[in-house]
């Protein structure tokens, strides 16, 4: 018996699903301080600065949330799960 492999039109090239920009957003909250906030920003995401930390902690004060980095998934996988780990609130992961 023969069988019949039927080729589907693709609707995205490879790699797709990996690629593009991935944003990850901090959240805030009742139980993170400045300091704490600050601190696991400047440590975990590139090019964060300490002051730069306070800088995005007072925006996730006052706006409720920040995108603190974006880029391909697997780095924005590895950047959410550091600060997940670090205690910080965060919104899933989202495709810019």
């Amino acid at each position: 018996m023969a069988t019949i492999t039927e080729e589907k039109e693709r609707t995205q090239r490879p790699g797709d699903g990996l690629g593009g920009s991935w944003r990850v957003v901090v959240l805030n909250d009742s139980h993170n301080t400045f300091d704490h906030v600050a601190n696991s920003l400047a440590s975990t995401i590139p090019g964060v600065n300490i002051d730069q930390g306070y800088q995005i902690a007072n925006k996730i004060h006052s706006s409720g949330q920040a995108i603190v980095w974006s880029g391909h998934k697997e780095a924005a996988e590895h950047y959410w799960t550091q600060l997940e780990t670090s205690g910080l609130t965060l919104a899933p992961l989202e495709r810019c």
